[in-house]
């Protein structure tokens, strides 16, 4: 049963990390942030096992205008995500983001009003608009459906703009296809994704793996970590190995030192980045990139490499990639690899299976090898489905623009579809700080709505998204993600400019040249 529509102007999907960022720029307009859960913190507190840390320092992991506390703030170490979700919830209370948010409201889909009418919009690819329309112009624009506490009512809400800001991960497991009669139906044992894991208590996980044989499908993050929480629960003669099945291979470091160097000065200073493809850069830097850039691209990815094979056995257990680090780099897919992983591996407690394609058997796991591994448990750390969850809310026509061929979502300055009316998205842009990105992003919308600077024509701001598109593909096969990494300070400094700031932040050219860029940097 749906309710009377309730209206207001601004309406955030989603009180993650993302949403918890848009809020706080846009609350003066007093904004409505539905969440799903009883939570703020988006996947570190829905996606989080108890040995998850955070991937980056604390220095790099900040709002721009709330400092993690004095002492902690001068750590180079890694947060938990616990001490994370502290963070994000002291930066909600300070700015009272709290009152916002409508707690156990799960959205289930929108629809899209035109201004006063329910007329749905015609073929906008056939017949894009000139301009990007005004944001708030008093009428409603997306009626929002919302179910609160798994009721069976929906209250209905009415705003003038959306964002949205569900993100890529959690909610929706991305699964692996099986042929038939080899699915999880055949298995004797048990099966999970690790969204399901990551819901279990201290005591649930620890029944659920300990003294038994467990196997991780995956080598990114999410599996490493599960793999070495199997590892440090089955210590002694009684504990079992845990199998992890690798499909692809990626780069992992040990900590961000390189050689005795600061691993910022290969990627992150304005200086690094000058060496990469970014778009919509002049002539002279794309004569630059095609004739000098690419042998040093080279030369630092090979430098970064030659450190990670003398500090890590990859070879000694065949977990050499074989593409170049800039690749997984540049596809925001490197990993911090945890100090107490290979020395489990040493001990026999993590054994690995290099296998294109697997299957169940009813003890286990098959490989197209024609081998076999008994499990008692198989976790599969195979991702999530971010599109899959913007396409369960998001009414055609708009839906079909999301399946732009190349995987990844065209958006202009990674936050708005020009063809999608009065809707933005943030969160869907990673970079060396995800947070930062979000928080930047949310500036400039803020700045937006509030009508403080005029977007180019909607054919130029298509053309530009494309671009980047092209950029991502140039330069790494793993491309489908939307990755900044590479010219993260580039797509920043357009932003700025765009809003009408200074784009270089520093206050010396040394430092523009050779320190990195932190979300303090742009504190206005």
């Amino acid at each position: 049963m749906a309710r009377t529509p309730i209206f207001s102007k601004i309406g955030i999907i989603g009180a993650g990390v993302s949403g918890i960022a848009a809020a706080k720029q846009l609350r003066h307009h007093d904004p409505i942030v539905f969440e799903g859960s009883e939570t703020i913190g988006g996947v570190w507190s829905h996606c989080s096992y108890r040995s998850t840390k955070l991937q980056s320092a604390r220095l790099d992991y900040e709002f721009t205008d709330f400092p993690w506390p004095g002492a902690e703030r001068e750590e180079s170490s890694f947060p938990s995500h616990l001490e994370v979700l502290d963070y994000l919830n002291s930066y909600a209370r300070h700015f009272d983001i709290l009152k916002c948010v409508r707690f156990n409201s799960k959205v289930v889909g929108l629809r899209y009003l035109a201004g006063k009418t329910s007329e749905e919009p015609a073929d906008l690819r056939a017949t894009p608009p000139e301009e990007y329309g005004s944001l708030l112009s008093g009428h409603p624009v997306w009626e929002v459906a919302v179910q609160t506490n798994n009721s069976d009512d929906i209250q209905l809400y009415n705003f003038e703009f959306v964002v949205v800001c569900i993100g890529r991960y959690g909610d929706v497991a991305r699964m692996p296809e099986f042929p038939e009669k080899k699915g999880p139906e055949i298995f004797g044992g048990k099966v999970l994704h690790t969204i399901d894991y990551c819901k279990l208590n201290k005591d649930a996980t620890s029944d659920l793996i300990k003294d038994k044989k467990v196997s991780v499908i995956g080598f990114k993050k999410s599996a490493i970590d599960l793999a070495l929480e199997c590892a440090l629960q089955n210590q002694g003669p009684e504990g079992k190995p845990c199998t992890m099945v690798v499909r692809t291979l990626h780069w992992t470091v040990p900590h961000y030192w390189i050689w005795g160097l600061p691993f910022f000065l290969f990627y992150s200073t304005r200086s690094a980045q000058f060496l990469h493809e970014r778009p919509n850069q002049s002539i002279l830097r794309v004569l630059l990139c095609s004739l000098f850039s690419p042998l040093m691209r080279q030369a630092v990815s090979k430098f970064i490499e030659s450190y990670l094979l003398k500090k890590l056995p990859l070879e000694k257990y065949g977990l050499k990639p074989e593409h170049p680090f800039v690749e997984d780099y540049a596809s925001c897919q490197m990993a911090l690899m945890p100090e107490k992983f290979f020395p489990e591996a040493d001990k026999g407690k993590i054994v690995f299976k290099k296998a294109s394609n697997w299957w169940f058997w009813e003890k286990g796991i098959e490989f197209e090898d024609k081998s076999k591994i008994e499990a008692d448990v198989v976790v599969l750390a195979t991702g999530y489905d971010g599109k899959k969850k913007l396409k369960a809310i998001i009414p055609e026509p708009f839906r079909s623009l999301l399946d732009y061929p190349s995987g990844l979502i065209p958006l202009y300055r990674g936050t708005i579809h020009p063809l999608i009316p009065n809707m933005g998205f943030v969160g869907y842009v990673e970079s060396i700080s995800n947070l930062h990105s979000s928080e930047l992003r949310s500036i400039w919308l803020s700045r937006l709505v509030d009508k403080k600077f005029k977007l180019p024509a909607v054919s130029t701001m298509l053309e530009r998204t494309l671009k980047e598109v092209e950029v991502m593909k140039r330069t790494t096969r793993f491309y489908k993600r939307n990755c900044i990494s590479t010219y993260s300070i580039n797509h920043s400094d357009e932003i700025c400019e765009e809003m009408g700031w200074n784009a270089w932040r520093k206050k010396t050219w040394l430092s523009e040249a050779f320190s990195p860029y932190r979300s303090q940097d742009y504190f206005n």
